[in-house]
């Protein structure tokens, strides 16, 4: 939802992360797209899920230590940054194991000749 979102909301999401000062926003945008949307697809279909766990391990990891930098923050801002910094820890544990142990039984990739795992 959220690689869509970029993509609807692709002038004012470009705009934001040149008010953070990132370089070349049009062309990191585009790879956001791509590494989420993209990742997501695969992941959900079990479809090379190893390789997009990988794709959105990298997004997750870099977007969290840019745009949820909590100690940078004070009150009430910092505690919603904490929640999203650990939440998307999470989120990155979760691809960790899709990447280590692939997308399981009902996968597309899973052949038919291989016994299902118990």
């Amino acid at each position: 939802i959220a690689g869509i979102q970029k993509i609807t909301q692709y002038h004012s999401m470009t705009g934001t992360l040149q008010q953070m000062g990132l370089p070349s926003s049009q062309w990191l945008l585009i790879l956001a797209i791509i590494f989420e949307l993209g990742g997501g697809l695969l992941v959900f279909f079990g479809w090379f899920a190893r390789f997009g766990a990988i794709l959105l391990f990298v997004f997750v990891v870099v977007a969290t230590f840019l745009f949820h930098s909590f100690w940078t923050f004070q009150g009430a801002a910092m505690v919603n940054q904490m929640q999203h910094f650990f939440k998307n820890l999470s989120i990155a544990g979760a691809l960790l194991y899709i990447m280590a142990f692939g997308a399981g039984n009902y996968a597309f990739t899973r052949r038919k000749y291989k016994e299902p795992i118990a």
